[in-house]
């Protein structure tokens, strides 16, 4: 079970990646058209559309691997005791934010597909398929804090730390 879990967290990441690629080339289209005359409809929309795929895709690795924002000067100054009962406290918090989100996510891409929802950019593109990215990413990211809050239930949780921010001077 571990394994396919990280895997499905790293497959998210690299479908991440994958985006910010096809970001990279819509920018490159976008400035390249502007230098050389020509244009390519939807270039601006399939960047944004791409951003914020790669944004939630993105989450639940970042979540795995510890890079996301902690506000850690509580939890230094708690006994081990209280500061497991925090981190169940807002783990349990975080999975319900998340499960919130991953259901209205789903919902709304649903309804999007439902309806023939599409762009109001020149591209008219069914918006269900961006969406798709965002409903993903979020039923993912749920399915990692269930996976925090078990291991922490469990007193397996490893947190994983950033040390890149002590070396920004």
């Amino acid at each position: 079970m571990r394994s396919a879990l990280d895997r499905m967290y790293m497959t998210a990441a690299w479908l991440a990646a994958l985006l910010m690629i096809g970001l990279l080339i819509m920018v490159l289209l976008s400035i390249l058209g502007r230098q050389f005359g020509f244009h390519v409809r939807g270039t601006d929309a399939y960047a944004g559309y791409m951003m914020a795929g790669a944004g939630f895709l993105a989450l639940a690795h970042t979540l795995k691997r510890g890079e996301h924002i902690r506000v850690t000067l509580l939890l230094q100054a708690l006994s081990p005791k209280a500061k497991r009962r925090l981190e169940l406290l807002a783990l349990a918090a975080a999975l319900l934010l998340a499960l919130l989100l991953a259901i209205f996510s789903v919902k709304l891409c649903w309804q999007s597909l439902q309806f023939n929802d599409i762009s109001t950019g020149n591209d008219a593109t069914p918006l269900w398929i961006p969406q798709i990215a965002m409903a993903l990413g979020t039923v993912i990211l749920a399915v990692a804090f269930l996976d925090e809050l078990v291991l922490e239930w469990q007193g397996r949780r490893v947190v994983a730390t950033s040390d890149e921010a002590l070396h920004n001077e």
